[in-house]
């Protein structure tokens, strides 16, 4: 944890790996996490590293072992997750893996490609067979004497005369002559009959249900009405074999005349893509490839069915392996990936890295590089070389489970500049606390306060379900920001003395009255007075607020006092709590500069006028009290508010009506010009100082370089023929950079001064939004929750149980999540723009060590996207 005030100490470092050791010894440190490697071939192209090839072999790993996850995911095989973590296998063990890979999608890809041609078949022996049942039925009806009485009375004898007349009429009309005709002339065999000097066909098929209706209007357009077609659904879906889809069929049979029409009806039902099937003509023929057809759908039953279980029994076996083997293939790529990182030396028998690491922790790289050299059986051990550099380094803040949270809060303004001080720890307390101020209510403090404990108590279980769900992750990863909030929000609640816009009566109330109910029902502005001891015990209740204020009509107006004042003295000392923390920054870096032109006058500034305010609200409390004399009576107590504005001003105060005096202590009025004059003092000296100090300084070097020339170019004989350049600019700054100097004091100047009214008011919101969620607390509670206690005996219960519903919902949805959302991000605002403006200049970068578990986590998180 004491790093957590201040980011760790780094150093940039070279690394001499022998070859055969390379791969191990970066293995190791990934396991470890510590080191960030530096790019050393930036102008090479990826294809041109010296391990890409290992790279694309891990890249083809990875599609085989997605290929066999979607597989196994096709068929709902649970993947066994035993939480190892298994070490990245040696060079040598990817050619295992590579073979094992491979036999593994050959053998799937074989299975599959055999259960599809299969399903295939299946699926054409089950069409086929719903054709020949089909068709018979068509026939059958067809062959019905019924249906010939019926065409004699539709169309008359000579209607059923052959030739051509017959094929003037309607298609429909037309076909039942036909089949009249050829069925009358052999019960037992169906023949191309010929009708003048026609020859009456047909073809029978399967097509998409949903094709019918364009198939049937296509046929009656291209062949002019003279084709006939009939068509029954398939009442069981079919399965697809390419998609594994469910599809609905039906069966068709066309009945045409000609060679001519023949093809056309082909080449229609291949652009609708119908499949056709042979049907014989002779009854006998059906019922005997009927017979066969089914003996074969048996026999594929059979097949099918062992050739599922072999597909399910390598997928069984793979799916007990494939999350070590994942692992194993990210490890390895990340690996070959980071050593195309590194520089090969001359004798290409050494690669050379940089990498920046912990300083307190080079000592346990030592020992991982150690163990890497004595896994791969090197006798030449690692070199880590310290460099010494200009660079910055990247910025490292080590964090557990409960402060990275208030770390990545911090760290969504901008990361921390190397070795700033980081805001992470004071935000822990100010952060919660600040939002309790806002929300404080018992009971919406303690349901945040439950849910939060609910997953920090469950927090290995439910982090092991990896959920996609972006709220929950959300929720999850802050749940000790929202465990604190919470607990914070009750403890302002008690204060507040409000719970469900309601109060607890724990300690009773220090006010009492001797007026009979009568009295208090009909006078509901009645009023009690605090001075006198028979109303008023005259001692501060013990915890938070007097119950009895629940009851006032005044309430509003006292809260409002008491919120709005505290919410001024909260964030006066919250901004200096930020001014005060950039003097640690500034003696860190040995800045003394800031320290006299910067800290100094920005807390006299703060002080002189905003904290003097604060300690105007204290002396009016303990001045000013219900039995002082008249004098000195609340009524003479001066407005805070007026007397800033006329101190700023120099505006003498005028006293109150029946008022002896103005200010609330004796040379209020003296010291208040001094403070205001020595606070002006410091604008001054915050905008001109610096520079000009700078200024001065660099002149002063420029001299004494000019001089140290001069003295060399005179007492040195030696140097008569030498050319005597020119000193180049004090301090290494010209006049631009003088000036840019001026601007950016300017503008911190304004900014500070500036920020100091207007941030002062921005915390205002922790009164505002405290005073809203109150009322709106007891606006849910007056207009929902009351219209249950109406209705009496038990029909009231009933009914103030489906109130309580609606009032629970309305409470969480709004009060505690809505209402939570927005205190919540007030106190964000609080805390970047209000509190770490004052010191925090958030200019660095992070540091990205190479580590496993990081690697793993971004691989998992995309799998699962």
């Amino acid at each position: 944890m004491g790093s957590l005030f201040r980011s760790e100490e780094m150093a940039l470092c070279q690394l001499f790996l022998q070859s055969e050791a390379a791969y191990a010894c970066v293995s190791e440190l990934g396991e470890l996490g510590l080191v960030q490697f530096r790019d050393l071939n930036p102008d090479v192209n990826a294809f041109q590293r010296k391990f890409v090839s290992e790279v694309r072999r891990c890249d083809e790993m990875e599609r085989k072992l997605r290929y066999l996850e979607k597989e196994i995911k096709k068929d709902g095989i649970p993947m066994l997750d035993t939480g190892e973590n298994p070490e990245a296998p040696q060079p040598r063990e990817m050619i295992d893996l590579e073979a094992t890979f491979e036999k593994l999608e050959n053998e799937l890809r074989e299975v599959n490609h055999n259960a599809e041609a299969l399903k295939r078949n299946f699926l054409e022996l089950t069409e086929l067979k719903h054709i020949l049942r089909k068709t018979q039925v068509f026939f059958d009806e067809m062959a019905d004497p019924n249906r010939e009485d019926e065409q004699v009375t539709l169309l008359g004898e000579e209607g059923l005369r052959a030739g051509g007349q017959a094929l003037k009429l309607g298609y429909s009309t037309r076909l039942l002559i036909w089949g009249s005709k050829i069925l009358k002339r052999s019960e037992s065999k169906f023949e191309p009959e010929k009708v003048g000097n026609f020859y009456f066909r047909f073809v029978a098929g399967v097509i998409l249900r949903e094709r019918i209706p364009a198939f049937e209007r296509m046929l009656w357009r291209a062949c002019r009405g003279n084709v006939f077609l009939r068509q029954a659904e398939i009442e069981t879906p079919l399965e697809d074999p390419s998609t594994g889809d469910q599809v609905h069929k039906s069966v068709f049979i066309i009945f045409f005349q000609g060679d001519q029409l023949k093809s056309r009806v082909r080449k229609i039902c291949e652009g609708f893509r119908a499949t056709l099937y042979p049907c014989p003509e002779a009854p006998s023929q059906r019922r005997e490839m009927a017979m066969g057809v089914m003996t074969r759908i048996e026999d594929l039953n059979t097949v099918l069915g062992q050739t599922q279980d072999h597909r399910h029994r390598v997928l069984v076996a793979a799916a007990k392996n494939i999350k070590n083997w994942f692992i194993k293939v990210v490890k390895i790529k990340a690996i070959y990936h980071t050593l195309n990182l590194f520089n090969l030396d001359v004798t290409q028998k050494c690669l050379i890295a940089e990498c920046w690491v912990p300083l307190l922790d080079i000592e346990t790289i030592q020992l991982a590089l150690r163990r890497g050299t004595e896994r791969s059986g090197s006798s030449v051990p690692p070199i880590l070389n310290r460099m010494d550099t200009f660079e910055d380094p990247p910025t490292y803040n080590r964090t557990n489970k409960f402060t990275s949270a208030f770390q990545n809060l911090v760290d969504a303004y901008g990361i921390a500049s190397y070795r700033e001080i980081n805001p992470t720890p004071y935000t822990i307390i100010s952060f919660p606390f600040l939002f309790a101020v806002m929300f404080g209510d018992l009971g919406h403090g303690g349901l945040m306060f439950l849910f939060a404990a609910f997953l920090v108590l469950r927090e290995k279980q439910l982090a092991a379900k990896k959920s996609d769900n972006e709220v929950w992750n959300i929720f999850f990863a802050g749940r000790y920001i929202i465990l604190l909030m919470g607990l914070f929000s009750m403890y302002t609640g008690l204060i507040y003395n409000d719970i469900f816009s309601k109060s607890l009566n724990l300690f009773g109330s220090h006010w009492h009255t001797n007026y009979n109910e009568s009295t208090v029902m009909h006078n509901k502005d009645l009023q009690i007075n605090p001075s006198l001891s028979a109303d008023y015990d005259q001692v501060p209740y013990p915890v938070g607020l007097d119950p009895i204020w629940q009851l006032a009509l005044n309430k509003i107006v006292f809260l409002n006092a008491y919120k709005m004042k505290i919410s001024i003295i909260f964030g006066v000392l919250h901004m200096l709590s930020g001014v005060s923390l950039s003097l640690y920054n500034y003696r860190y870096f040995k800045d003394r500069i800031s320290i006299f032109c910067d800290f100094i006058p920005q807390v006299i500034f703060l002080t002189f006028l905003f904290f003097y305010m604060v300690l105007l609200m204290f002396i009016k409390w303990i001045s000013y009290g219900p039995q002082n004399d008249f004098p000195d009576s609340p009524a003479c107590a001066p407005s805070i508010l007026i007397t800033f504005i006329n101190m700023v001003l120099f505006k003498n105060a005028e006293a109150l009506p029946n008022c002896n005096t103005v200010y609330m202590f004796a040379g209020q009025g003296v010291l208040q010009k001094f403070l205001v004059l020595v606070a002006l003092l410091c604008v001054p000296i915050m905008l001109l100082a610096k520079p000009i100090y700078i200024m001065r300084q660099q002149k002063e070097k420029h001299v004494q370089l000019v001089n140290g020339h001069a003295t060399t170019e005179n007492g040195d004989a030696e140097g008569a023929g030498r050319v005597v350049q020119q000193p180049p600019p004090a301090g290494g700054h010209d006049e631009n950079e003088i000036g840019e100097l001026f601007i950016h004091q300017g503008i911190h100047t304004i900014e500070y001064v500036l920020g100091s009214v207007s941030h002062t008011a921005s915390y205002l919101r922790l009164w505002a939004l405290s005073l809203a969620h109150a009322q709106l607390s007891e606006v849910l509670w007056s207009m929902v929750m009351t219209k249950g206690l109406i209705l009496e005996s038990w029909i009231g219960g009933v009914w103030l149980w489906f109130v309580f519903g609606f009032w629970a919902i309305l409470t969480v949805g709004i009060l505690v999540l809505m209402e939570g959302l927005s205190a919540f991000l007030h106190t964000l605002r609080l805390h970047w723009v209000e509190f770490q403006s004052k010191f925090y200049k958030g200019l660095g970068y992070a540091f990205s060590p190479f580590s496993f578990e990081v690697i793993l986590n971004t691989a998992s998180t995309a799998v699962e996207e």
